[in-house]
């Protein structure tokens, strides 16, 4: 059997298929794995420590030698992402009571500030350059729950202890530390990374009721579209007034698979958020899946536009002189026997 092909077919599989399992498992039969011992450890209980190795992980991806230039784009497509997500996600909370078209703050915030790493990667690496893949650098910054904490936190949406926070972002700070000191580690954790992303959402899945499905569905699809389109747009260009061509801008469309563990992250610091997160949660998986679909199709029709600029641009250009001299010659001229010389 192809099980693990048959996952990775799937947009975000590694991620969205043990999440389901989960869910099914919890709606169905919420019993069958507290039992006590190793077995409930891989349960809905046992969500903490996974998410904690799954940041450390992530931590070691991150790597200060990098060329200014990329810095400088990958800042720029991370601030246009993250500004326009707190943006629409504050003017929901502010001016709509914190609903839109039943999509909360927290789902909108989470779904449109992250963007799916692998993916971003897999894309510019095939229709971008190496500058464009290294532009993912500074934007790993995302990652986690940290950045989206520290929003809620500063726009007085949340009430979360500084230690809780500080609690999220050690493991991240000592995997980037490790990464940076030794390139074996990070060679080591961030390769084992995918190991960990099926058991953070198996035990993710375990903590939410399949029933919310039907109320975080339809909105999870309109999610997705506003998070290709909407920060699309913005990330494309800011790229694009940074030097770029605009491929990184729309290869960083997506929604991270691994944003769907942020809600209940948020939860667990603040239990405010406890009714809310499961919907969440569902509602970013579902815009997982539709970015994961859509944002392909976003930065191939972005690098087609750009093969077709720089072409016309080098139809334009002009021919240099000598260039223009040797296609006046006739074809085979060069060869053509000498005339005689005059006696």
């Amino acid at each position: 059997m192809r099980i693990l092909k048959a996952i990775n077919k799937v947009p975000g599989g590694l991620m969205v298929v043990p999440l389901f399992i989960g869910m099914v498992i919890n709606t169905f039969t919420p019993n069958l794995l507290k039992i006590g011992g190793f077995t409930e450890a891989l349960s809905g209980i046992g969500y903490p420590t996974v998410l904690g190795m799954f940041l450390f992980t992530a931590g070691t991806k991150m790597t200060l030698r990098t060329a200014p230039r990329m810095l400088k784009r990958g800042f720029g497509i991370l601030l246009a992402k993250v500004g326009i997500a707190t943006t629409i996600a504050l003017s929901v909370a502010y001016f709509l009571g914190g609903d839109l078209f039943g999509l909360s703050t927290l789902a909108l915030l989470v779904a449109m500030s992250d963007t799916n790493g692998g993916m971003f990667l897999a894309l510019t690496s095939a229709m971008g350059d190496k500058e464009d893949a290294g532009t993912y650098v500074p934007q790993s910054i995302e990652t986690g729950p940290f950045l989206t904490m520290i929003i809620l936190v500063g726009a007085g949406l949340a009430n979360i202890p500084w230690m809780t926070m500080v609690s999220v972002i050690a493991p991240i700070f000592a995997g980037a530390l490790l990464a940076n000191l030794d390139e074996d580690l990070r060679e080591f954790f961030g390769s084992h990374e995918p190991i960990i992303v099926p058991f953070m959402a198996f035990t993710l899945g375990q903590n939410i009721n399949l029933m919310n499905v039907l109320t975080g569905g339809l909105p999870g699809i309109v999610l997705g579209i506003m998070t290709l389109v909407i920060t699309g747009i913005c990330c494309i260009l800011a790229d694009k007034l940074l030097g770029g061509s605009g491929i990184a801008g729309a290869a960083a469309s997506s929604t991270a698979g691994n944003s769907a563990a942020v809600p209940k992250a948020v939860a667990m610091a603040d239990p405010t958020y406890a009714a809310i997160a499961p919907i969440a949660t569902v509602q970013v998986a579902a815009s997982v899946i539709v970015t994961a679909v859509l944002t392909p199709l976003l930065t191939s029709w972005m690098f087609n536009r750009v093969q077709k600029q720089r072409a016309a641009e080098a139809a334009r250009r002009p021919v240099p002189a000598a260039a223009a001299v040797a296609d006046s010659v006739p074809v085979g001229a060069s060869d053509a026997p000498a005339a005689p010389a005059a006696r």
